[in-house]
């Protein structure tokens, strides 16, 4: 069986895979998420969905860096990554010995093909096509607008979300005006986004873990802003965790300074 990923690379397949380790947290969800849980045998530390699969599973490393010793005594028959959540070099060692299947996600329809794709390849048509088909309707159009704003994923230094993300994606359906013009992943000085100015500015739970304590210094800098603590898996994570995204995005409590 011959696949191609979404970097067009064709990935063959000699057999539908039985032992599969899983790169990428919102990727090993929707493994699960379609029933093949029993065939993962490797996750990351970070594949903290669903609850207790980590401790069930063989850990590999992170997202980034790979025990590759550990990784060789599973002797996977498909490992499964992403081009942005993924060390390249790693990767790339990891193709050299093993089936390797990449995703590469920048919006929407992006996830619909991948989600699609692990349908075919791990013989899960029917609940693939479930998850994508209600992703369809959630998805249909996007919800009234909100306001501008600014989406932070690190603080020190300041990162946001820009362009040609997911999280813009997100964004953009959630009712949110991005200000950040520039792609993916800039960072902004304190000057720059009072500059910008956002109605809103959301603190996302991950990568950097905001919480209420941050509140205050950013309120500082942008006093007349609406600042929120937002769900970061549900901004973005390209799996099945979608299928929480409307309800999500239409409760955000937004009315209050």
């Amino acid at each position: 069986m011959h696949f191609t990923d979404q970097l067009k690379r064709s990935v063959s397949l000699p057999t539908p895979p039985q032992r599969i380790i899983s790169l990428v947290p919102s990727q090993t969800e929707l493994l699960v998420d379609l029933g093949l849980e029993e065939r993962i045998v490797g996750v990351t530390k970070f594949c903290v969905h669903p609850e207790g699969l980590r401790k069930a599973k063989t850990i590999v490393g992170g997202t980034k860096n790979y025990r590759m010793d550990v990784i060789d005594s599973l002797k996977p028959d498909l490992i499964i990554g992403n081009k942005e959540e993924n060390e390249q070099a790693g990767m790339e060692e990891l193709m050299g010995k093993y089936p390797v299947w990449m995703s590469d996600i920048y919006n929407l329809q992006d996830s619909l093909e991948m989600i699609a794709c692990f349908g075919q390849m791990l013989g899960a048509e029917t609940k693939a096509e479930k998850i994508a088909g209600q992703l369809r309707i959630d998805f249909t159009k996007p919800l009234p607008r909100k306001g501008t704003a600014i989406y932070l994923i690190w603080k020190d230094p300041i990162m946001v979300a820009g362009r040609d993300t997911f999280i813009n994606e997100m964004l953009g359906f959630a009712g949110f005006e991005n200000l950040i013009s520039t792609s993916r992943y800039p960072q902004l000085s304190e000057k720059e986004m009072a500059e910008l100015n956002p109605e809103y500015l959301l603190l996302s739970s991950e990568p950097f873990p905001f919480k209420d304590i941050h509140m205050d210094y950013f309120h500082s800098l942008l006093p007349r802003a609406r600042i929120r603590l937002v769900d970061g898996e549900i901004f973005s994570w390209y799996g099945s965790r979608l299928l929480r995204a409307n309800t999500y995005f239409q409760n955000l409590k937004l009315d209050c300074g």
